[in-house]
């Protein structure tokens, strides 16, 4: 899992550093897709199931879009932020983590929005502690969020992550310490605070599968895989 969460950041990595006017998700999808098959890996979105197979290998949500957003021929704005959703299978391990990053010059209102998920996430690594329970990471990404004045999704939530893409234990945004599954040495949970400005409440549009937020405000998206350790968290998906 951490050679896999190796590969899944620099496929990431690649695709955030081509952002800019004009980019297509389509390249971004491209660019993560050859940085996967040049380490042997390759991504377990592609054909996940759904109402339709999921037609590409990362998820690219732009604005209002909060998760599941599908590459195509959309050209990034100057102004825009995208969320990028990347997993990784390597040897038969898997790890899944994604970034919010603005295109260009973008708000102010758009950076706290980026600040304040990324600090959600680092919230919820830092309860990952054998001992405390899901409920305790819930917890701490809802407070963190809310605290700024932001929502959190309550349809969409982290998981187990390991030899398959979703597992148990569901890890929801939201949670009341001290509740829920206790964590243990060697769990693999991917983390992943989602963001909105002013409603929790979302929709998916025609294609079946792109999130967006009811009031079509800005949303963010960050996710990391991490390990229970018996030295604290260890996040999986760093270089």
């Amino acid at each position: 899992m951490r050679e896999a969460g190796r590969i899944n950041y620099a496929a990431l990595d690649a695709a955030r550093q081509a952002i800019r006017p004009g980019v297509t998700t389509a390249d971004l999808n491209a660019i993560a897709e050859e940085v996967l098959k040049a380490h042997g890996a390759y991504s377990p979105f592609l054909n996940y199931p759904g109402p339709t197979p999921y037609p590409a290998s990362i998820c690219t949500s732009i604005n209002e879009e909060l998760v599941h957003g599908i590459p195509g021929k959309r050209q990034l704005v100057e102004g825009d932020i995208i969320s990028m959703d990347c997993g990784t299978v390597f040897e038969g391990f898997v790890a899944d983590s994604a970034i919010t990053v603005g295109v260009g010059e973008i708000s102010p209102k758009a950076r706290d929005l980026i600040e304040v998920t990324e600090s959600a996430l680092q919230a919820g690594i830092a309860k990952m502690i054998a001992g405390l329970h899901v409920g305790d990471v819930s917890a701490s990404i809802q407070q963190c969020a809310e605290s700024r004045g932001y929502e959190v999704t309550r349809v969409y939530t982290g998981h187990g992550v390991g030899r398959q893409m979703h597992e148990g234990p569901q890890l929801p945004n939201y949670g009341e310490a001290g509740t829920g599954m206790e964590l243990k040495v060697g769990m693999t949970i991917a983390l992943e605070p989602m963001v909105l400005i002013g409603t929790q409440n979302t929709r998916v549009l025609r294609d079946g599968w792109t999130v967006i937020s009811v009031n079509r405000a800005l949303t963010a998206h960050y996710e990391h895989s991490v390990a229970v350790t018996e030295a604290g968290p260890m996040i999986l998906t760093l270089p």
